[in-house]
């Protein structure tokens, strides 16, 4: 079967909007509910967080939906438990974004079979190094049928840019600016002038935009320079508060529509 993020990118060229949440928050158990309303509710792709202690590229809000979800009880295991079921119901492309040291401790070969059984379709781990995932773990991925997602910066040169390009089976993580994951206001010139550098290599992969998309505006912004965006600070900060979890996912996705 094709994965289904490359069905999706066949299918789907531009304005694709990818969400992303960690897993057990805000509480333990909210994790399928938060995919199935998001699907429910038009998101294309959805990133799963699993969450980490000492996660190098989330902002504060990230960072303290980890804490929260580690001091629920989440685990990696746990996290495959809860979506054993989740292909009954949901359709579209899943992701599991997380750091590589949890990953190692549950087994890189256990955790790309688990992803397979669960019916994961990629993986962005920010600090696997691309060598090493080269020669070390590209066979045990793509026999899992998984596409592993790499990021890309505007430090980032255009000689590795391209390495990315040709390594790459989904699509381009395009890290819109040299800080860390949050909401931002707006899409400064300087970002817009390292997406039209990116857009001028006229790369094979497709590209989604992440870091400081917020709302429809920058939503908008962004996918003008790539296939689509992707909102994970603005979304979480949307899951605070007391109401139920699937009226809090409507009414933020609510403004894309």
């Amino acid at each position: 079967m094709e994965n289904r993020i490359t069905s999706l990118l066949k299918k789907k060229k531009e304005n694709i909007l990818s969400i992303y949440f960690t897993a057990g928050y805000p509480a333990l158990d909210d994790t399928v509910s938060i995919i199935t309303e998001l699907e429910n509710c038009g998101a294309d792709l959805i990133e799963i967080g699993i969450p980490f202690s000492d996660p190098v590229a989330d902002g504060p809000v990230i960072q303290r939906s980890s804490e929260i979800a580690l001091r629920n009880g989440m685990s990696i295991q746990l996290l495959f438990e809860q979506l054993k079921e989740i292909r009954n119901h949901v359709s579209i492309p899943l992701i599991l974004m997380g750091y590589i040291n949890p990953v190692m401790q549950f087994g890189i070969e256990d955790f790309c079979l688990r992803c397979r059984e669960t019916g994961i379709d990629g993986t962005i781990i920010p600090d696997l190094p691309l060598e090493v995932y080269e020669e070390e773990y590209k066979e045990v991925f793509e026999r899992n049928s998984l596409c592993n997602i790499f990021l890309i910066t505007p430090q980032t040169i255009d000689e590795r840019i391209r390495k990315i390009d040709a390594l790459s089976n989904g699509f381009i993580y395009m890290v819109s600016s040299s800080s860390t994951t949050g909401a931002k206001g707006s899409v400064d010139q300087e970002q817009i002038a390292y997406f039209a550098r990116i857009q001028d290599l006229n790369l094979r992969s497709p590209r989604l935009i992440g870091f400081g998309i917020s709302d429809k505006a920058t939503f908008g912004r962004a996918s003008s320079y790539a296939n689509g965006a992707i909102i994970g600070s603005a979304f979480i900060s949307a899951l605070k508060g007391a109401e139920p979890v699937k009226s809090k996912v409507k009414l933020f996705m609510d403004e894309f529509h």
